[in-house]
């Protein structure tokens, strides 16, 4: 890749750290981005995960100094994210890469599905009768989800924590941040030890995406997200287009 092409990403970077702050649906830029960049699936996979933490790290933080998360949940959202989250990252790593990216696409469509129908959830009035075991599934559910896949659980965490805890949908960002977290650290760990992050991108997106975090983390406490998710659905259908022509080309 060559400087106009670094560039890029490192935009896609900046613009998925802001966007995965307020909206959830950062990895519906970066995935399809390193994608057009010539990346194959599984080192696409591993590299957005390798650029991806700083943005979680800092948007985890600002949310928690902001006292946007319950704190008496962190630990199981934060246990049962790596788990399934591990599970996850090593399952997509079984997978050979050219089934993978009709897979990738079916993914795409689901993950965006998720972000164009979230501004039309309302949070529930009951809390569960099993707070701390439907946490634990959410967590590891999504986490493998996350470990697998990843774009789009952003928006799918603030949905589950909508509907499941009654959490407004501010609060439900910022608690979801914790599964977030776990869950990219735990596949940036698998990933980097089977060798599928490549370091010379991610560290430069990760610069990126941890400066746009930490200011979509302040706009998501203050404005709220309708803009933010239309563009999500632009670049998603974008990257979806261009994923189903090289499939097709392929064959």
């Amino acid at each position: 890749m060559g400087p106009p092409a670094y560039a890029l990403l490192v935009l896609a970077a900046f613009g998925a750290g802001l966007v995965d702050s307020i909206a959830g649906g950062g990895g519906l830029i970066t995935f399809p981005a390193l994608v057009a960049a010539g990346l194959p699936p599984h080192l696409a996979l591993g590299t957005n995960k390798g650029q991806a933490v700083s943005g979680a790290i800092s948007s985890a933080v600002a949310f928690w100094r902001a006292g946007g998360i319950d704190r008496d949940r962190a630990a199981v959202a934060f246990g049962f994210g790596f788990a399934g989250s591990v599970l996850g990252a090593f399952a997509v790593l079984a997978v050979p890469p050219e089934p993978l990216r009709p897979v990738v696409i079916v993914l795409l469509a689901g993950a965006a599905t998720v972000v164009l129908l979230r501004g039309h959830i309302r949070p529930r009035t009951r809390a569960p009768s099993h707070p701390s075991l439907a946490l634990a599934g959410i967590a590891v559910g999504l986490g493998a989800y996350d470990g697998f896949f990843g774009p789009g659980v952003g928006s799918m965490l603030i949905v589950a924590f909508m509907l499941v805890f009654g959490d407004t949908i501010t609060r439900a960002s910022g608690n979801a941040k914790v599964v977030n977290l776990a869950s990219n650290l735990a596949a940036v760990i698998v990933f980097a030890a089977r060798g599928t992050v490549l370091w010379r991108v991610a560290v430069p997106m990760a610069v990126a995406n941890g400066l746009g975090a930490a200011v979509g983390a302040r706009l998501a406490l203050k404005r709220g997200d309708r803009f933010v998710r239309w563009v999500v659905l632009v670049v998603v259908a974008a990257a979806m287009t261009k994923l189903a022509v090289d499939f097709v080309r392929a064959r």
